[in-house]
């Protein structure tokens, strides 16, 4: 790892955090803000690799993959990112990294934005809108852009000093905090899946008891007992192996998810 020589200023952190206004203008099902993201970093990349574009190449291929980050957070993320590869990290931590910031980013700025910063805004001036002030609905729409610019800024300031601290600091370590993350990801991505998934197998049967009595028994509940949410387990590996192992699109693989969902539905084999 060479960390002399950095090709970036604090200037081209800021570029990509303010770049990052269109992350979402190229939203796809595919890639979801792959596109966004790589366009937010790709001064950066071009500044770093002016000298291999076959190293650029790599890296903005790299980049162009499934990501989905509330947009707000994302300068955090895109700093680190740089400062990971303006120091010369290998694609593979930078990429173990990014990704791990994804899900808990995401809950943060969510958190900040919906829950914080919109319902206090609109509060305040709903009230004075309510007193016949007719500058609360700019008031409001002002407040918002102001305040989220503050944190885009914030953030990928933040992540350009905490990545190139953290990087001249712990350079060594770097592949254990990759292998970390990658835990982190795993089992933030597995406790979606297990959680968002929903399926199940409506099929049971009636036993008639020595009594005379009746018991229903359903084959979702003795699943349950063998290992709870274990159709949804299964389907996530299917879906994982066929983006994997067969390079399916996400639309190809709605269609079948779809076509699933429908016929199970109707054969009564799912619910």
């Amino acid at each position: 790892m060479e960390s002399k020589n950095l090709k970036l200023t604090q200037k081209d952190y800021i570029g990509a955090a303010l770049r990052s206004y269109l992350l979402q203008n190229s939203f796809n099902y595919n890639s979801y803000q792959g596109i966004g993201y790589l366009y937010s970093i790709m001064p950066g990349l071009q500044k770093i690799y002016a000298d291999d574009q076959e190293q650029l190449k790599e890296k903005a291929l790299a980049n162009i993959e499934f990501y989905n980050v509330n947009p707000h957070m994302a300068p955090f993320v895109t700093s680190m990112q740089l400062a990971m590869y303006d120091h010369g990290e290998d694609i593979e931590d930078a990429r173990s990294i990014k990704m791990a910031l994804m899900g808990p980013l995401s809950g943060i700025g969510d958190s900040i934005a919906q829950f914080g910063i919109a319902p206090l805004f609109s509060t305040i001036f709903a009230g004075l809108a309510m007193d016949g002030m007719g500058f609360a609905p700019m008031g409001f729409w002002t407040s918002m852009l102001v305040s989220m610019f503050i944190i885009k800024i914030s953030m990928g300031y933040l992540g350009f000093k905490l990545g190139t601290s953290i990087i001249d600091t712990l350079s060594t370590k770097i592949s254990k905090i990759s292998a970390a993350a990658n835990i982190v990801g795993v089992t933030v991505i597995a406790g979606l899946a297990t959680t968002f998934v929903k399926a199940n197998i409506p099929i049971q049967y009636v036993s008639q008891m020595a009594d005379g009595t009746e018991q229903v028994v359903a084959l979702q509940e003795i699943l349950d007992k063998i290992m709870p949410k274990l159709l949804s387990v299964v389907i996530t590996i299917i879906v994982y192996y066929l983006i994997k192992k067969r390079n399916w699109t996400t639309y190809r693989l709605l269609a079948l998810l779809f076509t699933i969902g429908i016929l199970g539905s109707v054969l009564g084999v799912l619910g």
